[in-house]
């Protein structure tokens, strides 16, 4: 009878035995199903904020973001510094291209010789500065349609009789803004040893002005504001034929020329162009 009741004792034993480990079991794997659940959690909440960030980014890109414009502001009428802002023409037709594109214009002003390498290099989106098309710049940079046109002319002190236009030129010392193509053509006609160059055509006039150089050779609207200001300087000639001017963007973005190109024909065909350039520079 003991045998038999010993023998009960340790067989209820054992089975309890086994009930605790099998016990212990499920409370460990519970305890690792709670851990793995809360990674789970944790792993689709960041999921869920890299997903509303990514919403985000994604709605302000189809906002349009912020397009870089490169300009010299030293170029009136066309750009220039009216206080902490730079206005004329290229930035208010620059600003209506924006407006078209759905996006915030930006303008970085900059020395007018280092504006093609900034557009080739992506540092800007865009140039707009009063800028001719010619081949060299066009071995460097994309070019739009243009958008309007210039000339060329000579600027001397009012009593000079000895420069009268272009063909009287050759000989003389002649300023002009570095990289334009005022300077390239002063030094065609009267040879790279007579051309003083300069950082912006405002230095080149004072230069005239105070005897230094012979003639300054720029675009006529710029020629026309400093005539206005300075009683003591006239136009030599006639203007030295017509160049137009467009806008430059980095060689091979197609996207940005066909959006640009689609951006100023609208604006030339809804007569905004004109206006801009009218308020600026009055019909003669």
């Amino acid at each position: 009878m003991m045998k038999k009741a010993t023998a009960v004792i340790l067989a209820a034993a054992m089975a309890a035995a086994l009930t605790a480990c099998g016990g212990g079991e499920k409370a460990e794997t519970t305890a690792a199903d709670t851990k793995a659940e809360t990674t789970a959690a944790k792993e689709d909440a960041k999921g869920a904020e890299s997903s509303a960030e990514e919403t985000k980014a994604g709605e302000e890109a189809a906002a349009g973001g912020t397009i870089l414009m490169a300009t010299n502001a030293e170029f009136e009428p066309w750009e220039f510094h009216d206080g902490d802002a730079i206005v004329g023409i290229d930035p208010e037709i620059a600003g209506a291209i924006a407006e078209k594109l759905g996006m915030e214009l930006k303008v970085e002003d900059m020395a007018f010789d280092a504006i093609i390498p900034s557009v080739a290099s992506g540092k800007c989106d865009f140039a707009m500065a009063g800028m001719t098309v010619n081949p060299e710049r066009a071995a460097s940079v994309d070019f739009t349609d243009t958008y309007a046109s210039s000339s060329l002319v000579i600027l001397v002190k009012a009593d000079n009789t000895e420069i009268t236009g272009e063909d009287t030129l050759a000989g003389h010392v002649v300023g002009a803004q570095l990289g334009t193509t005022g300077d390239t053509t002063a030094s065609d006609i009267c040879g790279d040893d007579k051309v003083e160059r300069y950082n912006t055509f405002f230095e080149a006039v004072q230069s005239l002005k105070q005897g230094k150089i012979d003639a300054v050779l720029l675009d006529k609207a710029p020629a026309n504001v400093f005539l206005s200001q300075n009683d003591d300087l006239k136009q030599a000639g006639e203007e030295l034929g017509k160049e137009e001017y467009a806008i430059a963007v980095k060689k091979g973005n197609t996207e940005l020329l066909e959006k640009l190109n689609a951006a100023i024909a609208e604006l030339k065909e809804d007569g905004t162009i004109d206006e801009i350039v009218n308020k600026y520079i009055p019909a003669e």
